[in-house]
């Protein structure tokens, strides 16, 4: 009997450890990254909108889009990341481009 608690007790532990605390920090860092912005930040909201913040109010932010400098109003809870997603595909694609070339070269020769 007691080695069944036992084993009850750390499958809680191991659940508590591998899940739910991963999940409250990463939970924590993107509510501090939103609490953080300020005009002239780049960022992506979760729908794939990416721009410029004119604007910080208490739960929105307005952000300018595109060379015709359109501006929408967002909550804070849409921003997705800071910096733009296009920015950061471009150069992870870049960088998988050139290996997969300098790949191909090396297995030829």
């Amino acid at each position: 009997m007691p080695v069944e608690i036992v084993m009850i007790v750390v499958m809680i532990a191991a659940f508590y450890f591998l899940l739910i605390r991963p999940e409250n920090k990463k939970k924590k860092t993107a509510e501090e990254m939103r609490n953080n912005l300020k005009p002239g930040d780049e960022i992506t909201t979760i729908g794939g909108i990416t721009g410029t913040i004119c604007a910080v109010k208490d739960s929105t932010i307005v952000l300018e889009t595109g060379a015709d400098r359109v501006r929408i109003e967002f909550t804070k809870w849409a921003v997705s990341s800071t910096g733009t997603q296009a920015t950061e595909n471009a150069a992870n694609s870049a960088g998988e481009k050139s290996g997969e070339k300098k790949g191909k070269k090396n297995s030829d020769g």
